[in-house]
């Protein structure tokens, strides 16, 4: 993913957690159109200390030319919430491009049955 910005909030990015991360978000690529310059990608990383010990926040927030998507997710493994987070945004992305495909296929379906509708006459 180009433009991809990862921010530790209370704590550091290290090399590990920055590989992951990208490895993790590259495979949205299939998804968005790489010929979108503007597409940008800010991913955050925070660790919080309660009374249940360590957890750990990931967040993505994904600005493409026609939509923006985010998630959010937690748990006591960082690597774990950095993959929830993953496929929270990626099922996002497939809702979305799955209702703007049958949205036009209704519509070219009724404009079909419009034209159907004049041969008749």
């Amino acid at each position: 993913m180009r433009n991809l910005k990862i921010q530790g909030i209370n704590m550091e990015v290290t090399p590990a957690i920055d590989q992951h991360f990208r490895e993790k978000l590259n495979v949205l690529d299939k998804y968005i159109d790489q010929s979108d310059e503007s597409v940008e990608c800010n991913a955050r990383v925070s660790k919080e200390t309660g009374r249940a010990g360590d957890m750990f926040k990931a967040e993505v927030s994904l600005h493409t030319a026609g939509k923006n998507f985010g998630a959010v997710a937690e748990n006591a493994d960082m690597y774990v919430a950095i993959d929830d987070v993953k496929e929270a945004v990626e099922r996002k992305i497939i809702s979305y491009k799955d209702k703007k495909r049958s949205i036009f296929k209704r519509g070219a379906s009724k404009a079909k049955d419009l034209l159907r509708g004049f041969k008749k006459f």
